[in-house]
């Protein structure tokens, strides 16, 4: 596991920096809350961890529904 230490409106570049896959951004940081942006191709599955875990324990595949990506946003 990779621990990055970020300040509120930094970045992280996930893939090759010339042509990344996405980019995480911490939105805000309010106390002890976190909202952490991601920029992603609407192909990309985004979970979160409790959601994505409810997708494998049914057996589901992520993306096998016609969702649009805010509606797999979890």
């Amino acid at each position: 596991m990779l621990v990055i230490t970020r300040r509120e409106a930094e970045e992280i570049v996930i893939g090759d920096p010339k042509n990344p896959i996405g980019v995480v951004r911490i939105a805000s940081i309010k106390g002890d809350r976190v909202r952490v942006a991601l920029e992603f191709p609407r192909d990309v599955p985004v979970h979160r961890r409790e959601v994505a875990q409810d997708i494998v324990d049914r057996g589901d595949r992520p993306g096998s529904d016609d969702t649009d990506i805010a509606g797999r946003i979890g």
